[in-house]
């Protein structure tokens, strides 16, 4: 017996031992070298209600997803029947968003049937008609297709605004998914909120479109776009007055390269002006694709086109090599950071739209700390004076094993880096009240015992035993509802049910096996036989 207790006082010493050493961090900041150099450094981390910070809802407009696909893939079908010398018309697309094919002939029509059915497995016929000798056909992205382009329109989207929100430096910060197109985002500690929101919310679709220098740009403002043709705006700020204004541009509708071929953007400070701007660098495939784009169309302008608008449309006076380029447009030092950080992480795959936001500000943060640490510090001495009162000797027992818990239950969210939120804390307060609850169990089983006469030593192992089967039933079913709650639940639920779990885990180690070793010790050790209870 006394070699069990040494040993069970030995696993308890340790386990505080390194609750403290997870701990610490959290409690001073002054820590030595060799501590930062050897040791757990992590702060407890703090939600967003208790840091300050921002919450959005996101939707992923993953229909615009597969429009684009779509879109896409007509265009490439589009100049495949041209190479083919098929005969066809496309009309104007229709409500629904289809592409409609008209063939003059059966022979195009077999013929557009055959490519259609070889080359694009992803394109199936929405409607077939005959109007005036002339064959109809609309096309539409298939329903099994379309699903899954929707499904990995939110899981890019899901991991791009990730890498977006890393790069920009924010700490602790919690990008979820919900239900089948939502995203939620939780950027503890931010500031700038709007900037926040446009790096998240940015589309960043990197085109680069020759500029049309065949057609005039006055008819095209005047309504008549030469097909093939789309108009654009080029912004520039004046450096003298700061004004911004935007150029329109007749860009070719065909894109001859995309921010997908980029291998890494950053930010560079120009030699004649000392202006930011954004050095961007191709990959293998990109760099090839640039040289000959650039050997091409030398002497012609080429667009560098970001969401539709156009930054730059430099005049391209030689064959550019290398796989490197310049997004130049009058940047501030935020403006050029925030490009570069979207064309690294890639562009979105379809829009998102901000559903709901929430912004906390860190001095309400900080009051709902001080709030909540005041009520669990006044509950928790509450407690204890009472368990004092009540139970004397075996009160102090359980208090001492009360603040034994306090200590586990925060090392444990120290060490596994859990999130401590307001519902959090109010879980602690409720783990107080259920790590009391299972004392009193014990104490009042030990209480009866002794009044039908059993020794000590018999009265104490008797109301350890009765007193497990209903300790452990109760906090295995609340273990259970919490268990649901941290799965199912999110934000402020998942707090909860965070602090909720480790408290019971730490509860039933401190109410039974913890008090229990100091029982033991009394009886064994030091041949108590009368306790206060």
């Amino acid at each position: 017996m006394f070699k069990s207790i040494r040993i069970r006082a030995a696993v308890t010493i340790v386990l505080c031992l390194a609750s403290l050493v997870y701990l610490a961090p959290s409690l001073t900041s002054d820590l030595p070298d060799s501590w930062k150099k050897y040791l757990p450094t992590d702060k407890i981390h703090l939600g967003l209600d208790l840091q300050g910070g921002m919450h959005l809802v996101l939707e992923v407009q993953s229909a615009k997803a597969v429009e684009s696909t779509l879109e896409r893939t007509v265009g490439d079908l589009k100049e495949n029947l041209m190479d083919k010398r098929v005969r066809f018309k496309l009309r104007e697309r229709t409500k629904d968003r289809d592409f409609t094919f008209e063939f003059p002939d059966v022979a195009s029509r077999d013929t557009f049937d055959k490519i259609l059915k070889n080359d694009y497995p992803d394109l199936e016929i929405a409607t077939s008609e005959m109007a005036e000798g002339r064959g109809l056909v609309s096309l539409k992205i298939s329903d099994k297709r379309a699903a899954d382009i929707k499904k990995m329109a939110v899981e890019q989207s899901l991991e791009t605004i990730r890498n977006r929100v890393d790069q920009f430096g924010i700490t602790e910060p919690e990008i979820i998914p919900q239900g089948k197109d939502r995203i939620i985002v939780q950027l503890p500690g931010i500031k700038d909120t709007a900037r926040a929101k446009n790096l998240i919310g940015r589309t960043a679709l990197l085109e680069f479109k020759l500029v049309d220098e065949e057609h005039s740009l006055d008819e095209a403002l005047k309504g008549n776009v030469p097909e093939g043709s789309t108009v654009a705006y080029e912004s520039r700020t004046d450096r003298n007055s700061g004004r911004r204004t935007q150029t329109p541009l007749l860009l070719k509708g065909r894109t001859l390269l995309t921010g997908d071929a980029l291998e890494g953007a950053k930010v560079e400070i120009g030699d004649r002006f000392g202006e930011p701007h954004v050095s961007i660098k191709f990959n293998a495939q990109g760099a090839k694709d640039f040289d000959r784009i650039t050997g091409d169309n030398v002497k012609k302008r080429l667009a560098i086109v970001l969401d539709g608008l156009v930054h730059s449309a430099p005049v391209i006076q030689e064959r550019i090599s290398g796989g490197q380029a310049q997004i130049t447009g009058s940047f501030t030092m935020d403006e050029a950071s925030d490009l570069a950080i979207v064309l690294r992480a890639g562009a979105l795959p379809a829009p998102v739209i901000i559903l709901e936001e929430r912004t906390v500000g860190p001095s309400l943060g900080q009051d709902s700390i001080d709030k909540g640490t005041w009520a669990s510090v006044i509950a928790g001495i509450l407690i204890l004076m009472f368990m004092i009162l009540y139970y004397r000797l075996t009160g102090f027992i359980a208090d001492v094993a009360l603040a034994m818990n306090m200590l586990l239950l925060l090392g444990v969210m120290a060490a596994f880096k859990a999130t401590l939120t307001l519902p959090g804390i109010a879980g602690i307060a409720l783990t107080i009240g259920m790590a009391v609850d299972a004392n009193v169990l014990i104490n009042e089983r030990i209480r009866e015992e002794l009044h039908l006469g059993k020794t000590l030593r018999a009265a104490i192992e008797a109301g350890y035993t009765k007193a497990f089967l209903t300790i452990f039933d109760s906090n295995v079913t609340t273990l259970v509802a919490a268990l649901f709650l941290f799965g199912f639940g999110t934000g402020p639920v998942k707090g909860f049910a965070v602090t909720l779990t480790i408290g019971i885990v730490v509860s039933m180690f401190t109410a039974i096996f913890v008090t229990r070793i100091v029982f033991d010790y009394l009886i064994w050790n030091r041949r108590v036989e009368k306790i206060s209870i």
